[in-house]
């Protein structure tokens, strides 16, 4: 199954859906759509995210929002950002898919293509 965290208003990630949809519809894989702002992720969920995609928790969070000023999140540590976006999903970056326990930001979308490639 492929699970997409989607904004439907984020032109990335429409693009990055149209890119899953066609690749499932394809090769037979079911898709799952979260709209992440309707259905916020738990700390657990986020978690499991960030091991899957690797890297810093900064990676995961958008910056450029004004939660993320208000918040003063520059210098905050990964529990405290793991614990923003589960409070504020607005600030995850977008989009996310995950496929067999992987994930990617498919910021471009086309990043979708070098997680279902591996």
């Amino acid at each position: 199954m492929i699970t997409i965290y989607h904004n439907p208003r984020c032109s990335k990630s429409r693009e990055a859906l149209a890119l899953a949809e066609q690749y499932s519809s394809e090769h037979q894989l079911k898709l799952e759509v979260v709209d992440y702002q309707k259905t916020p992720l738990t700390l657990a969920q986020l978690k499991t995210l960030h091991k899957q995609l690797g890297g810093p928790v900064s990676a995961m969070v958008r910056d450029n929002e004004a939660e993320y000023a208000e918040l003063n999140l520059a210098q905050a540590d990964d529990a405290t950002l793991l614990q923003a976006l589960a409070a504020h999903p607005k600030l995850l970056q977008r989009p996310v898919v995950t496929y067999q326990e992987r994930s990617v930001i498919a910021r471009p979308p086309q990043l979708f293509n070098d997680l279902m490639d591996t």
